[in-house]
């Protein structure tokens, strides 16, 4: 029996440390090449900053370019196509490696506080790219095909979420306790190369990309629109055909927002153990397939 469960600290140091470097030359040139403006990460507890009586923090975002002095931007992560380079130092080490380590909000020193060092249990890119039009993303979570589901049958009225996923039995079946079952990631699967297939068919796309998120699916449009740019109006007329004319369950706001960040390719989805990448065919197989090896001496096969 596959298992189904949340990261653990070592783990997440062992995959950053040991395997997300090999994925380097597999990550998509959206990511390595066109430079998306930001990278994300969010951390498993909050984690101070240096700024004295300033609130400690659970996600961070930064810059991909040093826009301090003025003129053209000084690129932050270069050579991410290398073994060795500072996107895969920041995410070794988030603190040493922080890009505003020398002023008050960057990560503090592990070694004047009392907590351990952070390691990321999420990491994502921005959408907003600077020398290219931001890329559209479709975002088809698993949790939302169950809720809908679930609704189906039900009578919702004063129900919260969790009290209707559970009366609808879908937190009891596998994975227990998580709001989907393993059905309704394979149908964000095949939901995703639907869409796929309807950008290229009926938009003319030339570039698109599926990947298996960790709980779901992302679709991505990566033509580049140099004219429109993929405007806010542009973006919610595509969101509209594909929730109202062709029913798809997706999550609005991430193909309208621009800003939005997605969780980057390779990266580990820390919740369920799997490792997020583009996939070919919605048969992918999620449970195995995108397994880390630093899960194998501890998980069942």
């Amino acid at each position: 029996m596959t298992t189904w469960r949340g990261a653990t600290r070592a783990e997440l140091q062992r995959f950053y440390q040991d395997e997300f470097p090999h994925y380097l030359g597999l990550m998509p040139d959206h990511v390595i090449a066109q430079g998306p403006k930001e990278i994300g990460m969010a951390f498993n507890q909050s984690y101070p900053i240096k700024k004295a009586d300033a609130p400690s923090r659970d996600f961070i975002r930064r810059n991909t370019r040093d826009q301090s002095n003025g003129g053209r931007e000084k690129p932050v992560f270069t050579g991410i196509s290398d073994g060795s380079c500072p996107l895969v130092d920041f995410l070794q080490q988030p603190a040493e490696a922080d890009p505003l380590g020398d002023t008050p909000y960057g990560l503090a020193d592990p070694a004047v506080t009392e907590q351990p060092a952070p390691v990321p249990a999420a990491v994502y890119h921005s959408l907003a790219y600077w020398d290219r039009s931001h890329i559209v993303t479709i975002d088809i979570d698993a949790k939302d095909l169950a809720y809908d589901r679930a609704i189906q049958d039900l009578d919702v009225e004063d129900k919260e979420r969790n009290t209707i996923l559970q009366e609808a039995g879908v937190i009891d079946a596998p994975p227990e306790g998580f709001p989907y079952a393993f059905g309704d990631i394979n149908q964000a699967l095949r939901d995703g190369f639907a869409i796929r297939d309807i950008l290229e068919d009926d938009f003319a796309a030339e570039e698109t990309m599926v990947v298996y998120s960790g709980q779901g699916c992302h679709v991505y449009l990566l033509d580049d629109d140099r004219d429109h740019r993929y405007d806010t109006q542009s973006r919610d007329v595509l969101a509209t055909l594909l929730t109202e004319t062709y029913g798809f369950t997706i999550d609005r706001q991430v193909t309208v927002d621009s800003e939005r960040l997605i969780r980057m390719p390779y990266s580990l989805h820390s919740e369920v153990c799997r490792i997020v990448q583009p996939i070919q065919s919605p048969e992918f197989d999620y449970r195995t397939t995108a397994k880390p090896t630093c899960l194998e001496v501890h998980d069942e096969a």
